[in-house]
């Protein structure tokens, strides 16, 4: 898969990712923030939900779309949910399930006899993310936890996810050098898998724990199941420095995975809001980050269909996604 990436990159047609499920979800009316289980929760309540902001990523051109699994564990869903071990289990694999579902109807219902079909990636968040107090986005709980702790706390998430049939694993906004090392670990259990590690960052150069981006991307390289390594859910305008200050120790046999948030700034009080000074956008720099090497690009919060379809027309006009798409078979 790696290998296959790495080939095709002369032809300058990236993966398109998709956006923001909870930012698709919310416009569909669904109140989210506050929530525990925040998107998973729909797994079990509103499935249908899940399925159609799927498929408005799929119409506006998405290669690759990411399960509503980021904040869901069994620990959590048995806690938040009330249900046993084994809903809990089914309720993640189903995330899975509903993402397929969603492809399955886009390739039927679009006849596109010549674009690949596109993948499920199954998402898999931080540790803080279940612990919903804010450290999901400076990684303290990791300073206390043995990697052997963070590796058994995500080794049944990633579990059900394979067992499910996802094409990959998106290891999303870790914001610990420690968690991503715990995950690189623990990717080898699951030899015949492949996966991404993106990394939530505080500025050009560290992650949110302070540490090095150079350093995760040193770990990243101890990976042959990796595909890409990177960053998401920072500001756009973050992105080039932090592919600049480790340039020159990416694998060939990876590339870099992108897909930052809008540039606005959340407010615990006041929600999502735009600073003082605009930050460039998705659009504007995409074309940096793809002669950088970056070949996943898409977007996180705030970024919805119709961002990711501009995004498409930005970066691949009206070429198909099947040579693209063949780099991750």
């Amino acid at each position: 898969m790696a290998s296959r990436l790495r080939a095709d990159m002369a032809d300058n047609q990236p993966l398109i990712l998709d956006g923001g499920l909870a930012t698709e979800l919310e416009a569909q009316g669904i109140h989210l923030q506050g929530d525990p289980l925040w998107s998973a929760r729909l797994l079990q309540t509103n499935p249908q939900a899940i399925r159609e902001a799927h498929y408005s990523f799929l119409r506006s051109g998405a290669d690759v779309i990411t399960t509503a699994t980021y904040q869901a564990s069994i620990p959590g869903f048995i806690t938040h949910m009330d249900v046993s071990s084994e809903c809990a289990r089914e309720l993640l694999m189903s995330g899975v399930h509903l993402a397929k579902e969603s492809v399955k109807r886009f390739v039927s219902e679009s006849r596109a006899t010549e674009q690949k079909c596109p993948l499920v990636a199954g998402s898999v968040g931080p540790y803080g993310a279940f612990l919903h107090n804010g450290s999901e986005y400076t990684g303290e709980y990791a300073e206390k936890m043995r990697i052997e702790e963070l590796k058994e706390w995500h080794r049944p998430q990633i579990g059900c996810l394979a067992a499910a049939g996802a094409d990959l694993i998106a290891f999303e906004t870790i914001p610990s050098i420690k968690e991503a090392e715990a995950l690189v670990e623990l990717l080898r259990e699951f030899p015949n898998t492949k996966a991404w590690l993106s990394l939530s960052c505080k500025d050009g150069r560290c992650i949110s724990d302070g540490s090095p981006f150079t350093d995760a991307v040193k770990i990243a390289n101890r990976s042959l199941q990796l595909v890409a390594v990177g960053v998401n859910c920072c500001s756009p305008a973050l992105v080039e420095q932090l592919l600049d200050s480790a340039g020159s120790l990416l694998s060939p046999d990876m590339s870099w995975v992108v897909y930052p948030n809008s540039g606005e700034e959340w407010d615990t009080e006041q929600g999502w809001m735009t600073p003082g000074k605009a930050s460039a956008s998705i659009l504007e720099l995409s074309h940096t980050w793809l002669k950088q090497g970056a070949f996943l690009i898409g977007g996180c919060c705030r970024i919805g269909p119709a961002h990711i379809k501009e995004l498409r027309q930005h970066l691949k006009g009206s070429c198909t996604s099947a040579a693209s798409a063949e780099r991750l078979d």
